[in-house]
């Protein structure tokens, strides 16, 4: 039995699962046929509509260990968000197909009507709950990656970006935080940062590599495995903590989706099957949160 059908096998009590390791083939879920245990039956019970639907679920597949292409087999999407989703689909009767799609795109998809759902390691902020309603699953914590020997001296999200060239994703929270500093910058006399953006992670990594950027702030998992990807290159100057949690982001007018999307996220903790999760692609124990809605004042 594969690793993630093991560790499904303690939610849905059954001793296997047609699931392979992390992954659902593009456009084709895999067949899961497994009895939900209790909790989770009576959850189909309560929201019946969901049963055998197929919803998509917009992803940015280029966050190793959240979601990424399947090194051998690029018709499919491994990583902890496709694990969690499919968990979460499984207990509610439902499965999952993705839609790819850039970071910048994931909220306008949903709201265009052409995804269901997002979970896709996206920060739930207020802003963007004008867009979805968020319901959180992990906290938050960057890391800030810079060449090796930090020439630049970078310690985080202050003065020491002044003058500096920080590699970003369009829409990611850390472009405005970055933003902020340039009035700190020139009160100080320094010179303000520079921000590129790009598409996905791997970009921007690239951009440090090159010598295009200095830093480049984002999950400290991604940063992490950049820094493992390249040890001779890139190192880790420190590691931030944002005031923002990873979530969920459903549709603002389906109440009824999210709260059996939050019913099921909150099951699927109690069993310790999101643990068992983070720990399969190495996400930290600390990171785990009780989900929360962020949703828009």
């Amino acid at each position: 039995m594969s690793v993630a059908a093991r560790l499904r096998s303690a939610l849905f009590g059954v001793l296997g699962l047609a699931v392979a390791a992390g992954g659902m083939t593009v456009g084709l879920p895999q067949k899961a046929e497994a009895a939900a245990p209790e909790a989770c039956a009576a959850l189909q019970a309560k929201y019946p509509a969901l049963k055998g639907k197929t919803l998509v679920n917009a992803i940015n597949p280029h966050t190793p260990g959240y979601e990424t292409i399947d090194p051998n087999d690029p018709t499919k999407y491994i990583g902890f968000d496709i694990d969690l989703g499919e968990a979460i689909g499984e207990c509610l009767g439902f499965k999952l197909t993705y839609k790819p799609v850039t970071f910048a795109a994931l909220l306008t998809t949903l709201q265009a009507g052409q995804a269901d759902i997002v979970i896709s390691d996206i920060y739930a902020t207020k802003e963007r709950a004008k867009a979805a309603d968020f319901i959180t699953y992990l906290k938050v914590f960057d890391g800030v990656l810079v060449a090796k020997g930090n020439p630049k001296g970078i310690n985080g999200i202050n003065l020491s970006l002044c003058g500096a060239v920080a590699a970003e994703n369009t829409g990611y929270v850390e472009v405005p935080l970055i933003q902020a500093l340039e009035a700190e910058c020139k009160a100080a006399g320094k010179p303000v940062p520079e921000i590129q953006l790009y598409d996905n992670n791997a970009n921007c990594i690239q951009a440090i590599l090159s010598g295009r950027a200095d830093t480049y702030i984002n999950d400290v998992n991604t940063v992490d495995g950049a820094v493992k990807a390249y040890p001779d290159k890139l190192e880790k100057a420190t590691a931030v903590t944002l005031p923002y949690s990873v979530g969920i982001a459903v549709p603002r007018n389906n109440l009824e989706f999210r709260d059996a999307v939050m019913a099921a996220l909150v099951e699927i903790q109690k069993t310790g099957l999101q643990a068992e999760l983070m720990k399969k692609w190495n996400l930290p124990a600390e990171q785990l949160e009780t989900p929360k809605l962020v949703l828009a004042d």
